[in-house]
């Protein structure tokens, strides 16, 4: 008497542990990816996208920013705020926080420039004055011919 077993033959039917297998194996595959991927995006760095970055543009009349406010403005792809402070004076900076790129505005109530993502204070030189942000915001020039305001950069911006 023969008393090995013999496996049954699967015709075109998968087994439930084959099954269990795949999904196990895909489930592993997406969690490394989910690993992954982060540490890439972060040690690798992003392509410069060939855009050209102007060295000047028009940020509106003077008649339509009043004192003590500001406006944002795109310089290239880069948001800069533009401040008309109480004394009249322009002021031109990146727009975009030192500590975690979150997009600063000017408040009248403080009198210097604010971050809202996690309370980063700039004065109005745009020197980092209080929270996390670790450095100043990058300057721009701005003068104003035949009533319209130029921003063009800062040799010195960072």
């Amino acid at each position: 008497m023969d008393h090995e077993r013999q496996k049954p033959e699967l015709t075109g039917k998968k087994s439930r542990r084959s099954f269990l297998n795949v999904i196990l194996g895909s489930s592993l595959f997406g969690f490394i990816t989910a690993l992954i991927y982060p540490i890439g995006k972060f040690l690798i760095p992003p392509r410069d996208s060939g855009e050209a970055t102007p060295n000047s543009i028009i940020a509106g009349k003077l008649d339509e920013l009043n004192p003590d406010s500001f406006k944002i403005i795109k310089f290239g792809r880069q948001p800069v705020i533009l401040i008309r402070i109480d004394t009249g004076e322009l002021r031109a900076f990146s727009s975009i926080c030192t500590h975690l790129d979150c997009i600063v505005k000017y408040r009248s109530d403080f009198k210097h420039i604010w971050c809202a993502c996690h309370n980063g204070h700039y004065d109005l030189n745009g020197i980092n004055i209080a929270g996390p942000p670790p450095r100043p915001l990058a300057t721009f020039k701005v003068y104003v011919s035949a009533g319209k305001i130029f921003i063009s950069k800062e040799p010195s911006s960072v």
